[in-house]
């Protein structure tokens, strides 16, 4: 039987008397896309937060090919494979896209990987190669979308983890960044994890999806099944 790439056991999280997750359980196979959906406030984030080191759960286990990661620095995880995007992109506003993308291979020591890894990310988003040298703060947020997931993308993960990767975003780029999450899936080989509202699309690209509801898991199966349960196209579809 093999081992989830990611698993999370029974997992409590609390901030201060406010408890943002109550026993949740997942996994994540090895080379697989899974999606987390949930209304604003459901405890996605939160969850990104216990896998990554940010906050320690009160109760349960997160667990990273079959080894608990409790106590491990975040910049640890990152050595072992764990790139996050944050929501909202983050990019740093006065640096160029070229050094806001070796910022995600600070980790790294090879100079001739770092350099093929940079020029397989322009390709992937061929419009970072006609904003290379431009600051972040002049890109749309399509385009800092793009930055983001290739900063990511530069530190060489094995998971890649996905908060909100559409939001504020136009659709023509929600399209685009939807298909460079399947082709980084696909080619790259890394498992990820979108954590999305927009659940549409998540479960669209995803094969199996998982749903919070204040904090609690409230149904996941196959994403295609997901997609087509009434009460899932009622409340997260807008049928």
């Amino acid at each position: 039987m093999s081992v989830p790439h990611l698993e999370l056991r029974k997992v409590s999280l609390t901030y201060g008397h406010v408890r943002a997750l109550n026993e949740v359980s997942m996994s994540v196979d090895k080379g697989s896309i899974v999606a987390l959906i949930g209304s604003n406030g459901a405890g996605k984030s939160s969850t990104l937060r216990a896998i990554t080191g940010l906050r320690a759960p009160q109760r349960g286990e997160v667990l990273l090919d079959g080894e608990s990661t409790r106590g491990v620095a975040p910049h640890k995880l990152v050595e072992r494979g764990v790139a996050m995007v944050p929501e909202g992109r983050h990019v740093f506003p006065y640096m160029s896209v070229k050094d806001n993308l070796l910022m995600g291979a600070y980790t790294r020591r090879d100079k001739g990987g770092i350099a093929a890894d940079l020029d397989r990310v322009v390709t992937r988003f061929p419009r970072l190669k006609e904003r290379y040298r431009q600051q972040g703060s002049s890109l749309s947020g399509g385009e800092q979308q793009m930055v983001a997931i290739g900063r990511a993308l530069m530190s060489k993960p094995r998971l890649l983890l996905l908060d909100e990767p559409s939001l504020g975003i136009a659709p023509q780029f929600i399209r685009q960044i939807a298909g460079s999450i399947l082709q980084i899936n696909r080619d790259d080989g890394v498992t990820v994890l979108l954590v999305e509202q927009n659940s549409r699309m998540a479960l669209t690209i995803s094969s199996y999806a998982y749903v919070l509801e204040t904090g609690s898991l409230a149904l996941h199966g196959p994403s295609r099944q997901l997609l087509h349960d009434p009460e899932i196209k009622r409340l997260y579809l807008g049928a």
